[in-house]
């Protein structure tokens, strides 16, 4: 089965208002690994996190939020942070879909973009939970 894959149009007003963007699910090796490293970083910080919360890996996240990942000190949260952002690429033109371009750093003007980029691939990878909840 493949990994799962997302287009999200921006809709906020701004420069970025109508731009796509592919959203794209990360391995699994490599989801466990963010949130087991997500998780260790917020214990290490003194952000409290459940005793369990490497076994439970993107659904921890998913129940605790993005907002944690806030509270890392920024060495800690910068690449976490990138490698959300590295599940996103740009689809330059709607009317071509299967043209994606990786390299989005010079095609988002907006830094409130970014975060909801990265927003949207969080519940990419535990948009399971909320399903299964309903």
């Amino acid at each position: 089965m493949a990994r799962k894959e997302k287009v999200f149009t921006v809709e906020a007003k701004g420069r970025d208002e109508g731009k796509v963007f592919l959203i794209k699910e990360m391995s699994a090796d490599k989801a466990e690994w963010w949130a087991i490293r997500a998780g260790m970083a917020m214990a290490r910080n003194g952000i409290e996190v459940p005793d369990d919360f490497a076994q439970m890996g993107m659904v921890a996240l998913a129940q605790l939020g993005l907002s944690l990942v806030a509270k890392i000190p920024l060495d800690e949260a910068k690449p976490l942070l990138d490698e959300l952002m590295a599940c996103v690429s740009i689809i330059p033109d709607p009317g071509n879909p299967s043209v994606t371009r990786a390299d989005i750093n010079n095609d988002i003007e907006e830094f409130t973009t970014r975060l909801k980029l990265r927003a949207e691939v969080l519940k990419l990878h535990v948009d399971f939970i909320t399903a299964v909840a309903s």
